[in-house]
């Protein structure tokens, strides 16, 4: 029988042993390096819901809470800003104008029919005219009917000068107050359209024009001393202490 050289009838299982050893090992490292993974993603999700929601604020109050900027980023704009600024103010001061450009101060009283254009404002319609201090009170009134009925107040005429009113007067007869006599010629009236004196609408002026200084007179009424003529809107006040008022 042939003998092994000495020494290595151990070698072979030592190693095979270390082998096996390095194999169970791998094995090992290979399932449980996974399972422990995803075990602390799982932890660590958990961990970050639970801190998402003790510390993230709502929609709500990140909407409430952020300062917001009508001006562009600082990268964005000049050094000097002031003419942003300026021009962000005055479209602001336009907004809250019920009529842009008009002062609403009150003017002396002229002649009827012979007003100074500068004492005079536009309304809406680009083109009617009333004395200043009834046509920002008018405008304001405008806001509201426009609030309830989603359009501006359609309007026929404004102020008239004496020759406007001669001609006016030729075509109306007695519908029409003498040149001179009229408080269309003192910047102070306005006819509507006739589209507003009917229905909801009319009901609605009624209700409502007084307490913006407004109103269809007595005498323009039905039973009124003049001519029944419900579209014939005067400024009372303006009326009362410059203008032809009778009462």
């Amino acid at each position: 029988m042939t003998h092994a050289p000495a020494g290595r009838t151990t070698g072979r299982p030592g190693r095979n042993l270390a082998r096996l050893g390095v194999l169970v090992a791998l094995v090992g490292i290979t399932v449980v390096v996974p399972v422990s993974q995803r075990s602390m993603s799982a932890g660590a999700a958990v961990a970050g819901d639970a801190l998402t929601d003790s510390t993230v604020p709502g929609t709500v109050e990140a909407l409430t809470a952020v300062q917001l900027s009508v001006l562009p980023p600082a990268s964005l704009v000049s050094a000097d800003a002031t003419a942003v600024r300026s021009a962000l103010t005055a479209s602001r001061s336009d907004e809250r104008d019920p009529l842009p450009g008009c002062d609403g101060k009150t003017r002396p009283a002229g002649s009827n029919g012979l007003l100074d254009v500068a004492d005079l404002c536009t309304l809406w319609d680009g083109h009617t005219q009333i004395r200043a201090d009834a046509a920002v009170s008018f405008a304001v009134l405008n806001q509201a009917f426009v609030a309830r009925f989603g359009a501006d107040l359609c309007l026929e005429s404004g102020y008239r000068t004496l020759a406007q009113q001669r001609s006016v007067k030729a075509q109306e007869g007695g519908l029409a107050a003498p040149p001179g006599k009229s408080n269309h010629g003192w910047g102070l009236a306005i006819d509507l359209c006739k589209s507003e004196t009917t229905g909801v609408k009319w009901t609605w002026l009624n209700q409502n024009g007084p307490a913006y200084g407004w109103d269809n007179p007595s005498w323009a009424r039905p039973g009124g001393s003049g001519p029944f003529e419900h579209w014939h809107w005067e400024f009372a006040k303006g009326v009362q202490a410059d203008g032809e008022y009778y009462g």
